[in-house]
């Protein structure tokens, strides 16, 4: 008896330890799965034969709906881009239309498989919100806009004045801030719908309106009498927006993150729609690899080796579609700036395709 009492206290812990490692194979691991043996939302959307994106869909130049009904603008082609990567066909995206309240939750619940809506990176977003940013799309910065025959100039000329602004976004506190940074009382009218915030102030009921200035600008377009409206020079905050999945899932954030990398590097090897299929036998390393025909950088990803190249040839580079929705001859006429590539003056810059 004291012989094989002597065993099972000496296998007992090694079988609880054994039990103990084999549970762990279905929890959520640092490198990526959603927990659910190790599977990933690119398994799910490939399985659905759809993407599911989240987006605002009133925002002109970044997502809107045009009069035959379809979705258009930066944020609603990054969505596009990321479906020619997986599909070949730019056209397999729902969109949903989410306000800045609802965005987060949609996101974390799987309501959605990503968030393409103007939002901003912010420290908070990407830990206890449980956010993992892709890169950045468009760099901007909050700005406040007022009617021009106000005689307002300057924060300084907004004091007790009464400033809309939408709740759940960053504008919110960044105005807070700068106002009690400067000493500037003024009166904050909050709407948790940014229609009822443009609404309110075109009205006269707020004597400004703050928000990102890329959406000021395009707020600006739908308003009567644009011309009557002003954007203060004014810049109150950085705004780097970018697409976001949920946190622990690194294969379907290495797919959207390396989606938007090919929109930019695109257009840095000089590669466009246009002129795709003229660098087909391009000796060029840098090239082949990113087309695909060399290397199996695309199969890394759980995606075909060509994937790049269904983006450009569906979407374009990013050049493209920026000149496609705010560039030149559109309505908010924005020039590139800091949205232009780290070698012409900007910040856009996508890792080595190697």
């Amino acid at each position: 008896m004291r012989k094989w009492g002597f065993l099972i206290l000496f296998t007992l812990p090694l079988l609880l330890s054994l039990t103990a490692c084999s549970g762990q194979s279905g929890q959520t691991s640092a490198t990526g799965g959603t927990g659910v043996q190790g599977k990933s939302r690119l398994d799910t959307v490939k399985s659905r034969g759809t993407l599911i994106c989240g987006v605002s869909g009133e925002l002109p130049g970044f997502s809107f709906v045009d009069k035959d009904g379809n979705y258009k603008g930066l944020d609603v082609e990054v969505c596009r881009a990321i479906a020619a990567a997986i599909f070949d066909n730019p056209d397999a995206v729902e969109f949903r239309n989410l306000n800045a309240k609802e965005r987060f939750t949609a996101l974390q619940t799987g309501e959605i498989d990503v968030l393409s809506r103007n939002t901003s990176w912010t420290i908070s977003r990407d830990t206890s919100v449980g956010l993992e940013f892709a890169p950045v799309v468009f760099y901007d910065g909050q700005g406040i806009m007022v009617k021009k025959d106000s005689n307002i100039k300057s924060l300084n000329d907004l004091k007790d004045k009464a400033i809309c602004t939408q709740t759940g976004t960053t504008n919110e506190q960044n105005l807070a801030d700068q106002m009690r940074k400067r000493g500037i009382p003024y009166k904050p009218v909050v709407f948790e719908d940014i229609n009822t915030a443009y609404a309110t102030y075109a009205e006269g009921r707020c004597q400004a309106v703050t928000s990102d200035r890329s959406q000021l600008l395009s707020r600006k377009t739908t308003l009567p009498q644009p011309q009557n409206h002003v954007i203060l020079n004014e810049v109150l905050s950085k705004e780097p927006l970018a697409p976001a999945v949920t946190n622990g899932d690194s294969r379907w954030h290495d797919v959207v993150k390396w989606s938007i990398y090919a929109l930019i590097n695109a257009e840095e090897l000089g590669i466009n729609s246009k002129n795709l299929a003229s660098f087909e036998k391009s000796n060029d390393p840098d090239i082949k690899r990113f087309l695909g025909k060399e290397g199996n950088l695309g199969e890394g990803l759980g995606l075909t080796n060509d994937f790049a190249v269904r983006i450009v040839k569906h979407v374009g580079n990013y050049g493209e579609v920026y000149n496609r929705y705010l560039g030149a001859g559109t309505p908010l006429n924005l020039p590139r700036g800091q949205n232009n590539l780290w070698n012409k003056g900007g910040l856009l810059y996508s890792p080595p395709f190697r």
